[in-house]
């Protein structure tokens, strides 16, 4: 829910809810402002599929949680902290990561995943994005919580030593367009733009198409109704002009990978080398994370591929959105996103039942010994 008491991403739960039914699956959304913890009972959100409205009504404790819920400052996610740390017993499909810092030194530690890294640091003074554009055309300030770009700082080096371009976006996601600064300037810049919360310093990769619009790629790793990880689409984004990021909610737009990549790298056995290269990628940074972190059921990975097609792991978001591909005309990778959780989730229901009914077996078996 939102600050206003609106259900938030209202039309995928809507989705899910009929994708559900199809499977057995009955689904309600709730908050932890919801529970009853005395009555053990829930006051949970059910959309009507015939009558395309919300109700709410109690009723107990789910089977499964499947937590959509996003890193961010507020009472809200203070409730949610307590609600996961009293109720851990319940079955998660997924579980929280780390911030950006924590993530990238879990994913350093993977021999396969390491080179796919650009390199990063933690901000603790302007030295350290000095030192790192010594070695680096290009670096970014990226706030370690933050998300859909807001609070990066994009800064590269001009020909004159004593010149820095910058540019970014502030925390209200608006645009801070290119400007030349000096560089006995910038770390009183650096200051104030990292005053507020903790930021790491991450090299930067040359990602201007040649109308020098930015542009990455979303992919998203999911598990099937099998338990198994795998890919279910990468789709390209290209930001607006003047911007340093190119999330969709910040002016972006989706197209298709491969399309892209025919205009950034044009060599097609190339381009198929790349693709292969970033879903092993993909599908070894889940199972590396999920065996950090605990059980996870999906997540998106921001990608970076440079011009020769080295392929560059920028952030994991364990709560990704799907908007992408049905931005991108992409319809049946975007059902599947949609389903694809379901699907897992009445697999690890089968398992814990199955367990259970073993479990019992074996116990009445020992019984009549």
């Amino acid at each position: 829910m939102n600050e206003k008491k609106q259900l938030e991403e209202r039309s995928i739960y809507q989705k899910m809810t009929i994708a559900g039914k199809k499977i057995g699956i009955d689904l309600f959304v709730f908050t932890p402002e919801d529970v009853d913890q005395r009555k053990k009972l829930i006051n949970g959100m059910f959309y009507q599929v015939q009558s395309n409205k919300w109700t709410r009504k109690w009723t107990s404790f789910p089977n499964l949680i499947f937590d959509r819920a996003r890193l961010q400052k507020s009472y809200r996610f203070t409730q949610l902290r307590q609600f996961r740390s009293r109720y851990h017993s319940l079955l998660f499909l997924n579980r929280p990561l780390g911030d950006k810092w924590s993530t990238y030194q879990t994913l350093k530690e993977n021999s396969l995943i390491s080179p796919h890294l650009p390199a990063t640091k933690v901000f603790t003074s302007p030295d350290d994005v000095l030192q790192m554009l010594k070695r680096e055309g290009i670096v970014f300030v990226k706030p370690i919580n933050g998300t859909g770009g807001r609070g990066i700082m994009r800064i590269e080096k001009c020909k004159n030593p004593k010149l820095f371009y910058i540019q970014g976006r502030d925390l209200r996601r608006k645009i801070i367009h290119p400007q030349k600064i000096h560089a006995a300037t910038l770390g009183a810049k650096l200051n104030v733009w990292t005053s507020n919360r903790p930021y790491i310093v991450q090299k930067g990769i040359q990602v201007k198409l040649p109308d020098g619009r930015v542009h990455d790629y979303r992919m998203l790793v999911q598990k099937d109704g099998s338990g198994n990880w795998g890919v279910t689409g990468c789709a390209g984004r290209v930001g607006p002009q003047k911007s340093v990021t190119s999330n969709l909610h910040g002016g972006g737009i989706a197209v298709g990978m491969l399309k892209l990549l025919e205009v950034w790298i044009e060599d097609e056995e190339k381009i198929k080398q790349v693709k292969e290269t970033a879903e092993k990628l993909g599908v070894e940074t889940a199972k590396h994370l999920e065996q950090k972190y605990g059980a996870l059921c999906e997540l998106a990975l921001d990608l970076a591929i440079d011009r020769d097609g080295n392929v560059w792991l920028l952030e994991v978001n364990p709560k990704p959105a799907r908007e992408v591909f049905q931005l991108a005309g992409e319809k049946e990778t975007y059902n599947q996103a949609i389903s694809k959780p379901l699907e897992y989730a009445l697999w690890l229901y089968n398992q814990k039942a199955l367990k259970v009914k073993r479990a019992k077996k074996t116990s009445t078996s020992k019984e009549r010994k």
